[in-house]
């Protein structure tokens, strides 16, 4: 049975930090396949600009390019809104039945997993593989207490800590500053060419 992981995410931009999580969870849970999943119309960032979506699809495919591990799927992008992480992974479900699904988030996305929309039917249709970030503990009783039986289906990754967020590279760049290292040289050398994140 293939195991497979799923990391979604604006990737506005793509950077080393999700290419970190994903390789550590592919290491740590004996992954098959990891598929990059850009989000089409993320409900929790509502109220900013996203770029996007094209340009977003195209910086996950340059950037996990020569990783056979990693895949881009579009099954977000290519969807009607709205757009919410349990329907996803159903849709994952559907173009893999015989696969057994991994989560992956940041344990700063565990922490605000009851916000979501029907957390409960994300926990029944895959396990939540968290890696653990120092600059984000979670309370795991509080969470229990409001997302009952969410413990049980909570994997624990450990890995580098990159303290490195999407936000920061837009502000590095509107700051004129070097991203250099911080994402990869094919998504950085994208963003030059397309004036993405200029200072305005």
């Amino acid at each position: 049975m293939e195991r497979l992981g799923l990391l979604g995410g604006t990737f506005d931009p793509l950077h080393i930090g999700h290419l970190i999580l994903a390789s550590v969870a592919a290491e740590a849970l004996a992954l098959d396949a990891v598929w990059f999943v850009p989000a089409a119309d993320p409900p929790h960032k509502q109220g900013r600009p996203v770029t996007p979506a094209s340009h977003r699809v195209a910086m996950v495919a340059l950037g996990i390019a020569g990783n056979p591990r990693f895949a881009l799927s579009r099954i977000d992008v290519d969807r009607p809104g709205p757009h919410y992480s349990a329907d996803m992974v159903a849709l994952a479900q559907q173009q893999a039945p015989q696969a057994t699904i991994f989560f992956l988030l940041g344990s700063d996305s565990l922490a605000d997993l009851p916000t979501w929309h029907r957390p409960d039917l994300l926990l029944a249709r895959c396990q939540l593989a968290v890696y653990r970030r120092p600059s984000a503990p979670v309370d795991m009783m509080a969470l229990e207490a409001r997302l009952p039986g969410l413990t049980g289906h909570v994997i624990w990754i450990d890995g580098p800590g990159v303290n490195l967020s999407a936000s920061a590279i837009r502000e590095r760049l509107q700051s004129g500053h070097s991203i250099r290292y911080l994402v990869p040289e094919t998504v950085r050398t994208y963003i030059d060419t397309h004036h993405l994140y200029a200072r305005t």
